[in-house]
Parts: C-alpha cells; sequence; structure tokens
C-alpha cells in the first residue's frame, strides 16, 4: 500500500479492528477455562477468533481473488550501486536493461520499496536502462540519521541518483511520493532540466499537500491538525508495537481491507493483493509516520509553470489516495505535457493494469528519447 496522509487513517482503524478480534479472543477463551462456562460455543468462538487472527489471510485471501499468470515477485538487480549521501543515510540504486538504453530513473511512493517496480522491470528493461533506487528508510536504503524525512531532502538524494546515471539525459518517472520528489526536484535544480533530465512521467501523484486532493478532501482537511497529525507523532512513539499490530493485521487479513480500499479497484490478482499487503507491512511505522508529516508540508503549485521539459501524467481513473482532479490540474498548468488516463485503475494502476502503464511509459519515452529534446 501507498502511504499518503489519508491512508493513515484506514491503517489505524484495521489495527484496531485486529488487537480487538485477538483480545475478545483471549477473552472469551479465559472465560471459558477459569469460569466454566457451560457448552462450547464459547471455546469454538474464542479458538475462531484466535486463529483468525494470526492465520485469516490463508482463508481471505483466496476468497477475494483470482490467482494471477505473472504474480509479482521481490525481484532484485545483481547491478547495484550503494551511495553514501551526507545525513548518514546510503542510498540502494540498481540497475537493469542494457548499459547502452535510454535511461529511466524511478523512484517509488511512500511505503513499499523498489520491488513494487516488478511489472515495470519485466516490461520495460528489454530496451531501457532502468535505474531504481529505494527510499532512505525503506528497502535496503539506510535511514537518515538526523531524522530528516522531507521532500526537499529526497530530491537532493535524487539528484545524487542522476550524477551516477550516466552521460545521456535521464527520463524520472516518480509514482506517489515518488513524483512529489520529482517536481521538488525541479524546483531546487532548474538547471538541470533539458540538459541531464529530457521529461518526466508524473504517476497517480500531486502538487499539494495530499490531503487536498485526496477523496473526502474536505473532512481530511479538518481532521489534519486534530486527528491525523497527533496519530502520526503517536505513531513514532509506538512505533514497535504499532509494527506487531501491522503484522497481525496482516496475518489474519484485515490489512488487505485497506490496500484495496486505497490501492485497487478490484481487478488485481490475488498475488498483487498479497504482495502490496506485505510491501505495507515491511514498513517501519516510524519511518513513514516522518515522511507523510513531511508530505503535509508539500506544495510545489508554482513549479508547475515552470518545468520546461516534456512531461507525462498517468493516473488512475479510480485513484482515491490522489484523486485524477490533481493529474487534470497538473496537465492544465505543466507547459508541455499529456495526460493518460488508466481505467479500471487506482492508485496502484502500475500493478493492477501494468501492462497499460508500461505501454505508456515506453510510449512516451521512445518518442522523446528520438526528438530534438536532446543535445
Amino acid at each position: 500500500m501507498i502511504f499518503m496522509p489519508v491512508n493513515f487513517l484506514f491503517v489505524w482503524l484495521v489495527q484496531l479492528l485486529s488487537i480487538g478480534v485477538l483480545g475478545g479472543g483471549i477473552y472469551i477463551l479465559y472465560e471459558w477455562y477459569e469460569r466454566e462456562v457451560v457448552g462450547t460455543f464459547y471455546l469454538v468462538a474464542g479458538l475462531v477468533m484466535v486463529l483468525w487472527s494470526i492465520g485469516g489471510r490463508f482463508i481471505s485471501l483466496p476468497l477475494l481473488r483470482r490467482p494471477g499468470t505473472d504474480e509479482p515477485k521481490f525481484m532484485r538487480s545483481k547491478t547495484v550501486q550503494r551511495l553514501p549521501r551526507p545525513d548518514g543515510s546510503v542510498l540502494q540504486v540498481e540497475f537493469f536493461g542494457p548499459e547502452d538504453g535510454q535511461p529511466i530513473i524511478m523512484s517509488h511512493g511512500w511505503g513499499p520499496n523498489s520491488t513494487v517496480w516488478y511489472y515495470a522491470k519485466r516490461q520495460l528493461s528489454d530496451r531501457f536502462r532502468l535505474i531504481i533506487w529505494d527510499l532512505p528508510g525503506l528497502g535496503k536504503s539506510s535511514r537518515p540519521k538526523n531524522n530528516d524525512y522531507s521532500i526537499e531532502k529526497y530530491a537532493r538524494d535524487l539528484e545524487a541518483v542522476i550524477a551516477i546515471a550516466g552521460d545521456k539525459p535521464v527520463f524520472l518517472l516518480g509514482h506517489s511520493m515518488g513524483g512529489m520528489i520529482t517536481l521538488t526536484f525541479c524546483r531546487l535544480f532548474p538547471e538541470l532540466l533539458g540538459s541531464r533530465v529530457a521529461g518526466l512521467i508524473l504517476v497517480d501523484t500531486t502538487y499539494t499537500n495530499p490531503v487536498k486532493t485526496c477523496i473526502f478532501s474536505n473532512l481530511v482537511r479538518k481532521l489534519q491538525k486534530p486527528l491525523l497529525e497527533p496519530l502520526l507523532y503517536v505513531t513514532i512513539l509506538l512505533s514497535p508495537i504499532l509494527w506487531l499490530m501491522t503484522w497481525l493485521s496482516y496475518l489474519n487479513g484485515s490489512l488487505y481491507i485497506s490496500v484495496e480500499l486505497s490501492g485497487f479497484t478490484g481487478t488485481e490478482t490475488r498475488g498483487q493483493l498479497n504482495f502490496a499487503g506485505l510491501l505495507s507491512a515491511l514498513g517501519s511505522p516510524n519511518v513513514l509516520a516522518r515522511g507523510t508529516l513531511a508530505m503535509l508540508k508539500y506544495d510545489e503549485t508554482m513549479t508547475l509553470p515552470t518545468v520546461n521539459v516534456p512531461v507525462l501524467v498517468v493516473c488512475g481513473a479510480s485513484d482515491i489516495a490522489t484523486k485524477p482532479v490533481a493529474s487534470d490540474r497538473m496537465k492544465a498548468e505543466l507547459p508541455s505535457s499529456e495526460l493518460v488516463s488508466i481505467k479500471r485503475g487506482g492508485h496502484m494502476a502500475l500493478m493492477e493494469q501494468n501492462q497499460r502503464f508500461s505501454e505508456a511509459v515506453s510510449a512516451f519515452c521512445a518518442g522523446y528519447s528520438n526528438s530534438s529534446v536532446f543535445p
């Protein structure tokens, strides 16, 4: 699951539900054992609740979704460069595809890690040089020692990745928070646009505080200060406990509910839903909360008119974490842009409708790699 601010509300509800089911089952078994409650109903009910809490996913997942023919896996490259940063973090940068291919730097969203690009790696690496990195604190990139999870920090990290990408101008592809990082990069390093950067691909992302462009945005904006931000700080303080709660919700299958609601539209496969849920459970709540707080300060509205390279805006037509209206706004204000809306796609259209996503990326990069945008 991608952790946009609205997702944290879903996550807390799911975790409380998980604790409630497990706690209820243990309490019922205690009552049956200690007080000798008559009848086997209490024994059966308690056992069912406890067993569901630690293994419900094995029942719910097959019932929820069909199996796919190409399910996502943790696919990593043997061609790796570890890139130390001034704040103490170390970036894991991986390379796929031919060395002389057109380079595309791919920045994933907040929550998963670079293995979320499974389908893009398989479908694009035959002709493009894919340069894929884990955002610090996620995947195999270590955390910044100064606890700087600002989008500006990540934009500077992106500039460091560009510096090792070779001589060819690169395309920057950013999904969700990765797109926010890309736009922030454009503000911080405008001199690189057109020289080192040939174009942008902004996927299911936004130009402003994401609470303003999510579903029920009016309500979420009102809840930001009194509820959402305090929950994020509580998440940081109680991170180890909440991590256990997250894994519990993954094991009992309830995490699939929030993953489904925030990322998919119902056409995803069994493996895609499980993979997204597993990626959600791997991220430290401490890290995720800090990055989400950084998103609440994000606003690159004024950057849009200054982007002087071609831009492809891609959005899932049914995305609720970042509504398509955000993509429409970016398309209207970016000087040179085109919009691709993926039908029956949500925030995770890059996985759910992966073939259409890869086709859009391939067509855009192939078209401009042969144009006069290159010196």
